[in-house]
């Protein structure tokens, strides 16, 4: 069986999307979801999903106990869905290449400290790119500069808005994070 543990800031799409992909597989167990945001709806929704799930301060998941109790759930994979905080130098030793992350933009471009959500979208519409896509990463100490496992892109248009984008850009998330998710842990495994 093999164990997910994921993390999340915000609405929890991601991560609901991710939950029932997995649903029905009995080799993949959702052991957790953590948030770092008290008033986040990943939380509705992992109730609504019956998963468990928690709100840790900054401080809590920063500290030696929470990666002690990390390191106790011993998943083959962590998955940052929507999560905004960087991961501790603690955790990326203890879980080399076992903690991934989407970017919302084709990395290297339009990746580090403050680039996410609308801010790269704003970014990629202001450069009049006629691609964008989703970038999904092994996780180092530097945001958005980890290994690169896979990239999908999909064309903007001289219409595209920021949102117009963003939804573009969640309808690639939804199809291939699971996907990719799966392939990690078949290869891990």
């Amino acid at each position: 069986m093999s164990k997910i543990v994921l993390f999340a800031s915000g609405s929890g799409t991601n991560v609901e999307n991710i939950v029932r992909y997995f649903q029905s597989n009995s080799e993949v167990e959702i052991t957790f979801v953590f948030t770092n945001k008290k008033d986040a709806r990943v939380l509705e929704r992992c109730k609504e999903l019956e998963v468990s799930a928690a709100y840790l301060s900054k401080e809590a998941l920063k500290s030696k106990a929470f990666l002690d109790m990390l390191q106790q759930l011993n998943p083959e994979l962590i998955v940052l869905a929507g999560y905004l905080l960087k991961i501790p130098e603690p955790w990326i030793s203890a879980f080399q290449e076992r903690i991934i992350n989407i970017h919302p933009a084709l990395l290297p471009k339009y990746g580090g400290k403050g680039m996410y959500g609308a801010h790269v979208h704003e970014a990629v519409i202001a450069a009049r790119e006629k691609e964008s896509g989703i970038t999904i990463h092994f996780v180092n100490e530097n945001y958005d500069e980890g290994a690169i496992i896979a990239q999908y892109a999909i064309e903007v248009s001289p219409q595209d808005t920021p949102s117009s984008l963003a939804e573009k850009i969640h309808g690639l998330e939804h199809e291939y994070y699971p996907k990719v998710i799966e392939k990690l842990l078949a290869h891990a495994g």
